[in-house]
């Protein structure tokens, strides 16, 4: 009797199906929209204006007609000497400090992540530069560079190394190196707490059977922590080579350019060309080219980056 009940026992009621809702992407674009009005305003929309005056002849001027070009400005951009000088300057700036700021913050980061007894304090000196604004520390390392009160050619004279002052920031030869140093520290914190966060998640057990199968420090530094942090490499050092070649205010305040354009990067190139001169047209062609040269080199970095890792 029980197991003919149980048999014929009522199912359970099923439970409606909720049917989606009518409308559900509307309101969601209507919640997104406070967050999406600053950035079309204040991104997309000078985005697609300097894309638009890149075609014309616009200048400075109350009575200056804007007229539309064309192609023309990128021919004149082509044979400008001076714009291919600028260029060459920025790949070798925004290169080299990516390079060198990559080399440090792994050596800082390796170093923060051991065992250390004031590991927490230096990981906040660490961030310092973080912390100030550009013109903040173009107007210190001025001071440090400065030829006759600076400290580094104080130090410098102290432990031997120099006879005489050097005005690093005025010397032909040695201004633009002098401002990839004050580069590569300003941009090493974020590079360093990016990579210290990619240490942190390398299993310790591949260290540990590392040991065990005899491996050595740099062989386990080579064959485990290199390659566990390889797509944070890749990601990180896009990302701060798009910022470096794109630098403006840091160099601006510290040489302006100079001397004779020696430290001239093409961001201060195109804003000579739009505020010195009036030239608005051609300076945002300068930089509709800067984006498309950029995008170019990233798109050839990461292809070989994604080619070499399958």
């Amino acid at each position: 009797m029980t197991a003919a009940a149980g048999a014929y026992a009522p199912a359970p009621p099923r439970r409606p199906r909720r049917t989606p809702r009518r409308g559900g992407g509307r309101e969601l674009f209507l919640l997104m929209l406070p967050a999406l009005v600053p950035v079309l305003v204040f991104s997309v929309g000078p985005l697609l204006y300097g894309i638009f005056l890149a075609f014309t002849d616009a200048r400075s001027g109350r009575n200056a007609e804007t007229s539309f070009v064309g192609l023309a400005n990128f021919g004149d951009l082509l044979t400008d000497g001076d714009f291919w000088t600028s260029f060459r300057i920025g790949m070798i700036w925004g290169i080299s400090v990516t390079v060198l700021q990559f080399l440090a913050s792994l050596g800082l980061a390796l170093l923060l992540d051991r065992d250390l007894r004031l590991r927490g304090l230096a990981r906040v000196l660490a961030l310092v530069p973080w912390a100030m604004p550009p013109v903040v520390i173009g107007l210190m390392w001025r001071l440090v560079y400065h030829p006759n009160a600076g400290i580094l050619n104080a130090v410098l004279r102290d432990v031997g190394l120099l006879g005489h002052n050097v005005d690093w920031l005025n010397d032909f030869a040695i201004a633009l190196p002098a401002v990839i140093v004050v580069g590569v520290w300003t941009g090493m914190p974020q590079t360093t707490v990016v990579l210290l966060a990619g240490l942190q998640n390398v299993p310790r057990e591949l260290y540990e059977a590392g040991q065990v199968d005899g491996a050595g420090t740099w062989r386990r530094f080579w064959n485990i922590t290199l390659p566990q942090l390889r797509p944070v490499i890749v990601a990180i050092t896009s990302l701060d080579f798009v910022w470096n070649i794109n630098q403006f205010g840091l160099v601006y305040v510290l040489t302006q350019g100079g001397p004779g354009g020696r430290t001239r990067l093409p961001m201060l190139f195109a804003y000579e060309e739009a505020f010195r001169f009036g030239f608005f047209g051609y300076a945002s062609t300068l930089g509709v080219a800067i984006v498309i040269v950029v995008l170019a080199v990233l798109g050839l970095y990461l292809w070989r980056q994604m080619r070499e890792a399958n």
